[in-house]
């Protein structure tokens, strides 16, 4: 017929259809199988004695494998790794960091957990990229922050926590829990809310922290002992303590009442401390000059009646006498202070030479007037 002749039936040679040109094919064609395994053959026996499978090439070969399975029981444990040797899938033991063997696969098997690096998982915040500004910037979770006080009051508590694989507790880290990470964050969240639960608000925002981040990391700790989790809380730290942020603003303001409050509290006290000294120390003071007036007018009391009745004594045995000199004494004390003008002229003619206007009063000095009963005066302030 005529359309053998083309080669490609009615439609012209090759395998072309109706609609042209059939598929081609693209790129290289994959290697036959056969020929891979043909290959494979042959290199194989050029390198075993003889050229062909013979026992004693089995056996080489035999060797080989079992020097490579047996070699690549060889590990090594990175500085801040700790090696967990398996034996059929059961602990067997731990291996230090450095240069270590184990019975090749599938007898034992290592696992390598970073035991000794210490991990920090953050609650109430999260780092996430920032395109504007190039890197990672921290952002708020609410639905971990906030918390509920003791006095039913919100606030909004931002911490870390950083822990890490116990010496010994590798095989319980690793088999004990499924989620480590997960774990360590839901036990922190937990002890936290319960510190915050028992603790006014007060507190936490101003000297309490020490002791919230004590007690939770002793909670924490407990609680995942309790777990046989293999972990240790080395420190809980927290990065922000603040209402929420409807009501900071207000919660400033009363914070700076308070703050108001202690400053004049405070200037108080220390005026009261320095006038309340002062006062006691007049009064002291008062007190005992008070007391050395009394003991002086007791004992001056004393010595005059004892003075009046030796004087009565000797008045019983000589009147005259007697008489005469308390009549001179008394003269002398009244007459010793007052100012005197003696003038025995009479009525002689020698009066003449008298200048009658002489201010004699002013020739001589004044005399301070003293006191004519002879008793001690009073201090000042006090009063008989």
């Amino acid at each position: 017929m005529p359309w053998k002749n083309q080669g490609g039936g009615p439609w012209g040679s090759g395998p072309k259809g109706p609609w042209g040109s059939g598929p081609q094919p693209v790129g290289p064609r994959p290697p036959d199988l056969e020929d891979l395994l043909r290959r494979a053959q042959d290199k194989l026996q050029q390198l075993l004695p003889g050229g062909y499978f013979s026992g004693l090439g089995v056996a080489v070969v035999l060797v080989g494998a079992l020097a490579i399975w047996a070699m690549s029981g060889f590990y090594r444990v990175q500085s801040e790794e700790l090696g967990i040797v398996l034996r059929f899938g059961k602990y067997v033991r731990d291996a230090q960091p450095g240069l270590n063997y184990h019975l090749p696969y599938p007898i034992e098997t290592v696992l390598l957990p970073k035991a000794l690096r210490v991990s920090t998982i953050s609650i109430g915040m999260t780092l996430i990229d920032d395109p504007a500004r190039r890197g990672r910037t921290m952002r708020d979770v609410p639905e971990e922050s906030l918390m509920l006080t003791g006095d039913e009051n919100i606030v909004d508590v931002d911490f870390t926590v950083l822990w890490r694989i116990k010496p010994k507790g590798a095989a319980d880290y690793l088999f004990n829990i499924q989620n480590p990470e997960g774990t360590v964050k839901a036990v922190a969240e937990s002890a936290m809310r319960e510190a915050v639960g028992k603790s006014n608000i007060q507190p936490i925002l101003t000297g309490a922290r020490t002791s919230t981040e004590l007690s939770v990391q002793e909670l924490m700790q407990k609680t995942l002992d309790s777990y046989g989790s293999g972990i240790l809380v080395q420190q809980v730290q927290m990065q922000k303590v603040d209402p929420p942020a409807q009501v900071i603003d207000s919660f400033r303001d009363v914070q700076a009442a308070r703050a108001d409050l202690e400053r004049l509290q405070n200037e108080a006290q220390t005026y009261a401390n320095r006038v309340v000294p002062d006062a006691k120390g007049r009064a002291a003071q008062i007190l005992q000059v008070a007391e050395g007036y009394k003991q002086q007018a007791i004992a001056e009391a004393k010595g005059q009646s004892s003075r009046f009745l030796k004087v009565y004594d000797e008045y019983k045995k000589a009147p005259d006498v007697t008489r005469e000199r308390i009549y001179l004494e008394t003269m002398e004390r009244v007459l010793g202070s007052s100012e005197k003008l003696i003038y025995d002229g009479g009525g002689s003619s020698s009066s003449q030479g008298v200048v009658p206007y002489l201010p004699l009063n002013e020739l001589t000095p004044r005399r301070a007037p003293a006191a004519t009963t002879g008793q001690p005066q009073p201090p000042a302030g006090v009063t008989r």
